[in-house]
């Protein structure tokens, strides 16, 4: 698992990469991504349970 330290160090070299006004931008695509892949793998999951219960 990462650390306090390796956490600190990500942050500070995206900083450094994408700079200050395009971090926030980059945390929304990340979450909105995440959101979907979350709804799909239960979409999934809901599909694959109604077959295993048929």
């Amino acid at each position: 698992m990462a650390g306090p330290g390796s956490i600190a160090l990500i942050s500070i070299a995206a900083l450094l990469i994408f700079g200050p006004s395009k971090l926030p931008e980059l945390g929304r695509s990340l979450g909105t991504t995440l959101r979907e892949f979350k709804q799909s793998t239960r979409g999934l999951m809901a599909d694959d349970d109604e077959k295993h219960t048929k």
